[in-house]
């Protein structure tokens, strides 16, 4: 009985694992969502892929899994989470994306069975092919859950019994993790770097629009009284301290060089880069390039 059972699970893992392989992205607009636990995480981290993907006709979905009301040293509460929720809207009309804010208090976000269902309905109806997230380990809990919401979604999104009022994916996507600092208990691995050079303007434009983040919240946490008033120097300043962040280090930098090239690949300036979760497709080099097309083809 235990061999036919272990003969069955090889069947089903066969199964699914071709079914992987197939890769979609493949009828002409590929269809991307970004997963971040405040309503400017995914701003940061993939701002600039966003730009690239619609400036070629693609589509793009940003989620917010906490309504952000307590990241501000002055306000809270539904005002804050009102004004958040606005900021996200100019987002999404200063980049070209959909924007959701999910409404759940700030600092409260937990890897329940209810929110995992809320992550599975979000990649189910925007069709993803590409989902992304962050890394399940992390200063924050609200980061740290968002990630292992969206693992937990994994796989569980091409079910057709779970969550059945809301039909499957017919492949499972290929997810991504944004880039960390944090080496422990394992460093982040920069399996795929774009090039945002083109577009670095474009993600700092997207970024000026959380008003209350970039120049009143974050600068506060960091003691920093250097802020402009006027807002064309805010935005220099802006600027200045995302390019600041940036710096492109080894590992990305031998990514950029491996798809872009080595001499094209040395001089990129800015760079957003990912890696591949193994709860998706194991892409091929060739799916990459696919699924990636602002990537040069060899």
């Amino acid at each position: 009985m235990k061999r036919i059972f272990f003969f069955f699970l090889l069947l089903v893992n066969a199964q699914f694992y071709s079914k992987a392989q197939s890769v979609t992205g493949q009828s002409g607009k590929i269809r991307v969502i970004v997963f971040g636990a405040h309503p400017d995480d995914c701003d940061i981290t993939a701002g600039g892929l966003a730009a690239l993907y619609v400036s070629m006709g693609h589509a793009v979905k940003f989620v917010s899994l906490t309504n952000g009301d307590m990241g501000h040293q002055k306000m809270g509460g539904g005002e804050l989470a009102a004004r958040r929720l606005k900021e996200t809207q100019e987002v999404a009309r200063r980049l070209g994306i959909t924007y959701e804010v999910l409404d759940t208090h700030d600092g409260e976000l937990l890897p329940t069975l209810e929110k995992r269902f809320e992550v599975i309905r979000c990649i189910r109806e925007w069709k993803a092919d590409i989902v992304i997230a962050p890394r399940p380990n992390d200063y924050h809990p609200d980061h740290r859950y968002t990630g292992v919401l969206v693992q937990d979604a994994a796989y569980m999104v091409i079910v057709p019994n779970v969550l059945s009022s809301v039909p499957p994916l017919h492949d499972n996507p290929l997810f991504l993790y944004v880039s960390d600092r944090f080496e422990r208990p394992n460093p982040f691995r920069p399996d795929i770097a774009v090039d945002i050079s083109s577009v670095f303007a474009k993600k700092i434009d997207a970024l000026d629009a959380h008003v209350s983040q970039f120049y009143e919240w974050l600068p506060w946490t960091e003691h920093d009284t250097t802020v402009p008033e006027n807002a064309a120097d805010r935005k220099k300043w802006l600027n200045d301290k995302i390019t600041s962040w940036s710096k492109i280090n080894p590992p990305v930098r031998k990514t950029l060089e491996k798809w872009y090239g080595a001499e094209r690949g040395g001089k990129i300036a800015t760079a957003e880069a990912f890696e591949i979760c193994e709860y998706g497709i194991s892409p091929t080099d060739a799916d990459i390039r696919r699924l990636f097309p602002m990537l040069p083809r060899n």
